[in-house]
């Protein structure tokens, strides 16, 4: 049996507004899965090529070692190493792009009819049509998706949602699980083991798409009132659709901004984001920060799943290559996010410095069928092992 390799597409779960896939999208799905895994390998060469041709030569010419990120990336990116694999995870994240958006594009009609059927009648949706993308957002193809997570070829169209519903398997190589909800369940299981006692009545999570990570949260917790907001009108269509088709009863899907978060002060028990600051720009992630403090009830909780924050004792070329997605994928607030001293964020937003928490939580994978090794090399930016923290409002 072949081993190292990524779970097949075949292996995912599936619900009732899953885009539909012939034999060959699938196949191209296997393939840049797979070729995503192989450049997680190659990438280590990087590190080789940075340690014996491009720092020595370096030092050698200018009598000094790099002084900041700019310099080192400047002389990475004449090395033949780094250019070849750079230029091949490019290519593979447009790849996925153009495989995920033709077969959703060629059933757009028929996904909008069965979001529409879940959705109707239920008054689990909010939308609102005042309520406007940020700049910051409307600017951004975010992870090459052109239109990004907001826009609609004609109303009501979901196309780019179920695009990036059937596109974590690929970008990911099948790390998420079945349901691509890894994060959530990481986070659930998390709160469930070191917070026994804690019973959340109502939770919110912030800038939750199609609600992936959302629903594992809602499963541990369902006698809460769990509430998503988006302000993605694709994402949250669908999002709630996917919901329905999988039974959830617990779970809200709101459109909102989540800088003028709609709701009355210490309301929410646990407010939640997950891979979500890092695609807010400039102040906004002050802002949204500050209206969780405000909604946050007393003896609430924040958590923050992210990739690893930047850090004095982090080196300055696992530093530049962890920015490869700011300017490469179409994440241009990567880099300022994860420069932020959390403990200086959640302090400025409100939150006691003593309550600051931080831990690593790794996806719970359940497509996991003992092929993949445990020692696995990193794909900077793209692994699910994440730098979570958070803290408990006092």
């Amino acid at each position: 049996m072949a081993k190292n390799l990524p779970p097949t597409y075949d292996k995912i779960a599936k619900h009732d507004v899953f885009p539909e896939t012939t034999h060959d999208e699938r196949a191209r799905y296997n393939f840049l899965a797979n070729l995503n895994k192989h450049l997680a390998h190659v990438s280590q060469g990087n590190a080789t090529a940075f340690k014996n041709r491009v720092q020595p030569k370096f030092m050698e010419e200018k009598g000094r070692d790099f002084e900041n990120k700019d310099e080192l990336g400047d002389a990475m990116a004449k090395d033949q190493h780094y250019q070849t694999w750079s230029a091949l995870r490019r290519c593979t994240m447009e790849m996925r792009q153009q495989a995920g958006r033709s077969l959703t594009y060629r059933q757009a009609a028929e996904l909008k009819e069965k979001v529409n059927k879940l959705n109707q009648g239920k008054d689990s949706l909010k939308l609102n049509d005042e309520v406007k993308v940020p700049p910051y957002l409307m600017a951004v193809d975010n992870h090459l998706m052109p239109g990004s997570y907001h826009t609609e070829l004609f109303e009501g169209d979901v196309s780019n949602a179920a695009n990036y519903d059937g596109g974590l398997f690929v970008t990911t190589a099948g790390l998420l699980g079945r349901y691509s909800d890894g994060g959530g369940k990481a986070m659930a299981d998390w709160m469930k083991a070191n917070n026994p006692d804690f019973k959340p009545k109502r939770i919110l999570d912030i800038g939750c798409g199609i609600g992936h990570n959302t629903l594992p949260i809602a499963k541990m917790y369902p006698d809460a009132e769990v509430i998503g907001i988006d302000t993605g009108r694709p994402m949250l269509s669908y999002g709630h659709a996917r919901a329905m088709s999988l039974g959830y009863e617990n779970v809200k899907f709101v459109q909102a901004e989540a800088s003028k978060l709609p709701f009355e002060d210490e309301s929410f028990d646990w407010i939640q984001t997950t891979m979500f600051l890092h695609e807010t720009g400039g102040v906004s992630i002050y802002n949204i920060m500050k209206e969780i403090h405000r909604c946050l009830k007393p003896n609430g909780i924040t958590m923050h799943i992210e990739q690893p924050q930047y850090t004095d004792d982090m080196s300055m070329y696992e530093k530049w290559i962890r920015d490869w997605d700011a300017y490469n994928n179409s994440e241009p607030y990567w880099s300022k996010m994860h420069d932020i001293d959390p403990i200086d964020l959640l302090e400025k937003s409100g939150f006691d410095r003593e309550q600051f928490m931080q831990i690593g939580a790794q996806a719970i994978n359940d497509l996991d069928d003992g092929t993949q090794k445990a020692d696995e090399p990193e794909d900077h930016g793209r692994s699910p092992i994440w730098n979570v923290f958070g803290a408990w409002k006092k």
